[in-house]
């Protein structure tokens, strides 16, 4: 038995929720992001028109967008939006957390892209630091920034497990060692400071 769905037909009947957005402030300093995009799903067809309309009232009408297809299963060529056609286009050699926008009236507006799996303490953080005026750092750089930082967590919390476990199964934390300043040193000889007695 073969089952057809008609995406489109679904699209028609449920209503556009808003584009999740962060943009940069209006100022004279010019960065490598206009901000970041928080997509809903990997659907470009129903993703784009919300993001078209949240950027007409800044960036004028959107008439191109250019993706790169690894992180979007399909790429339309064309996208209906509210009251014109979105014409898309790829590159495999552009970064692919990014998204360009063309406008003929302002245009171009770079997006960070935001995974739509991503847990949203992590999405508010990058939606932040998209969103600053005239950061050097480029989509790639920030979610390898965010990559890194959930390994880092990973690896706190294995560390954590592993501590908690050796202190539940009989075994004891390492005798604290004493602070620094209990036994000052000069220099790489470790030469006691005059007056200090030693142990």
């Amino acid at each position: 038995m073969t089952t057809t769905l008609d995406r489109t037909a679904n699209r028609a009947l449920t209503p556009g929720l808003p584009a999740r957005l962060s943009l940069t402030p209006k100022t004279t300093l010019a960065g490598r992001l206009d901000g970041a995009w928080w997509p809903r799903s990997r659907d470009l067809a129903a993703e784009l028109p919300p993001l078209a309309d949240a950027l007409e009232g800044r960036w004028g009408r959107i008439t191109r967008v250019l993706v790169n297809p690894g992180h979007w299963p399909v790429v339309p060529h064309k996208v209906a939006v509210t009251g014109h056609v979105l014409h898309v286009g790829w590159f495999t050699e552009q970064d692919p957390d990014k998204i360009i926008l063309l406008s003929y009236t302002t245009g171009r507006c770079d997006l960070l892209v935001i995974p739509p799996e991503t847990e949203p303490a992590s999405a508010a953080r990058l939606m932040t630091a998209a969103a600053v005026p005239g950061s050097v750092l480029t989509a790639g750089s920030l979610m390898s920034g965010m990559s890194g930082e959930a390994a880092t967590g990973r690896r706190m919390g294995e560390a954590r497990s592993s501590e908690d476990a050796w202190e539940n199964d009989g075994g004891s934390a390492p005798a604290p060692q004493p602070h620094p300043a209990a036994d000052p040193v000069v220099g790489a000889r470790m030469i006691p400071l005059p007056g200090h007695t030693g142990r």
